[in-house]
C-alpha cells in the first residue's frame, strides 16, 4: 500500500485524504499524487517523532518538517505547495473530527519565487510554427498532428493534460472555440485564431483518418498507433523543438502558455478575461504575468530613454 510503515491512524487518514482527494476535491490524478506525496512525508516525519495519529501532529511538527525540507535543498515553491498540502490536511482532519485544532492555522510558508519558466519572443514562435507549417506541407500524419497541436497550445493557453483531453466534439470551427475540461472538472470555454483553426482542420482532414482507428474513440489528437496522444508525447514534442530554436531557456508546453498569456497581455488584454481563458481560479495566479510584462517594459525603458 502507499503509506506501507506509518501507523494505523496515520494510515487511515492518508487513506480517506486520498478519497477526499479523488471524491469531493476532484483533483487531477498528477495533483493527487502531488498531494499524496508530500503528506506521506509529512506524516513519515510526524511518526519518526512519535506520533501515532493526527491527533499528535503540532504546530511544531509542521515546521521542522518543512525546516528539514529547506535543509535538503527544496526550492521555495516546492515549500510553498508543501505548506498548502499541510494546510489542506489538517483542515480536512479538522472537519472529519481526526484533530480538535488545526495546527496550520498558524503556519507561514515561504512565498513562491515569481520566476517563471522562460517566455518566448513572438518572433521564436514565429519561427518556430513556420517550420511546423512546413514540416506538416508534406502531409505526413505525425507533422500535420504536431502542427495542429502547437498551434493550439499557443493560440489558447490550455494545460498539456486538457490539450491531450480533448476530444473532436470539443471543437466548434464555426465560432473558432474550443470547450476545455480543467483542474476540478471545472469547463470552460476558449477562442482561438484562424492559424490555429486552419491547422486543427488540416489536421482533422488529412491526418486523424490515417491514424484512427475502431478504438481510438472521440479522442482529438492521436498517437502513432491511433490511441489517445500521451502527455510525454507532447513535452517531447515541444521541448525538442525549443531545443532546435537553439537560443530560449523555455522548457515544455508550460512555456507554451505563459507565452500565451503573456503576450495577450502586452497586447492590450483584460486581466480577468486571460483569466478566464487560462482557467485561474484565482485572478492572483493570472497577475504573476503582468509583473513579467512590467519587467519587460521596464528593461525596455531602461534601454531606449536618455535619462532612464
Amino acid at each position: 500500500m502507499e503509506h506501507d510503515g506509518l501507523p494505523r491512524e496515520l494510515g487511515a487518514a492518508y487513506d480517506a485524504f486520498s478519497g477526499y482527494l479523488s471524491g469531493e476535491r476532484a483533483v487531477s490524478e498528477h495533483t493527487r499524487r502531488a498531494y499524496l506525496g508530500d503528506l506521506h512525508s509529512l506524516l513519515a516525519h510526524a511518526m519518526a517523532e512519535g506520533a501515532t495519529g493526527p491527533k499528535d501532529i503540532e504546530l511544531g511538527t509542521l515546521r521542522r518538517w518543512l525546516g528539514s525540507q529547506s535543509q535538503g535543498g527544496a526550492s521555495r515553491a516546492t515549500l510553498a505547495r508543501r505548506s498548502a498540502t499541510a494546510r489542506t490536511f489538517t483542515a480536512w482532519a479538522l472537519r472529519e473530527e481526526l484533530i480538535e485544532v488545526d495546527p496550520a492555522l498558524r503556519l507561514k510558508a515561504p512565498k513562491r519565487e515569481g520566476s517563471l519558466p522562460g517566455v518566448l519572443q513572438s518572433t521564436q514562435l514565429t519561427r518556430l510554427l513556420d517550420k511546423l507549417e512546413a514540416d506538416a506541407a508534406g502531409g505526413e500524419p505525425l507533422a500535420v498532428r504536431n502542427r495542429a497541436m502547437v498551434e493550439l497550445l499557443y493560440a489558447t493557453g490550455v494545460r498539456v493534460g486538457e490539450l491531450a483531453g480533448m476530444d473532436v466534439d470539443d471543437l466548434d470551427p464555426d465560432r473558432r472555440t474550443l470547450r476545455v475540461i480543467g483542474k476540478g472538472n471545472k469547463e470552460r470555454t476558449v477562442p482561438f485564431g484562424v492559424p490555429a483553426a486552419v491547422a486543427v482542420d488540416d489536421w482533422l482532414r488529412r491526418g486523424r483518418p490515417v491514424l484512427a482507428k475502431e478504438t481510438s474513440g472521440p479522442a482529438l489528437f492521436l498517437g502513432a498507433r491511433g490511441g489517445r496522444v500521451d502527455q510525454r508525447q507532447v513535452r517531447a514534442l515541444v521541448n525538442g523543438l525549443f531545443g532546435e530554436l537553439g537560443d530560449t531557456s523555455a522548457s515544455g508546453p508550460h512555456a507554451l502558455r505563459h507565452s500565451a498569456a503573456t503576450h495577450l497581455l502586452d497586447g492590450g488584454a483584460d486581466l480577468r478575461a486571460v483569466q478566464e481563458i487560462l482557467g485561474h481560479s484565482s485572478l492572483a495566479t493570472t497577475q504573476i504575468y503582468t509583473h513579467v510584462s512590467v519587467d519587460r517594459l521596464r528593461r525596455s525603458y531602461q534601454q531606449a530613454h536618455p535619462r532612464a
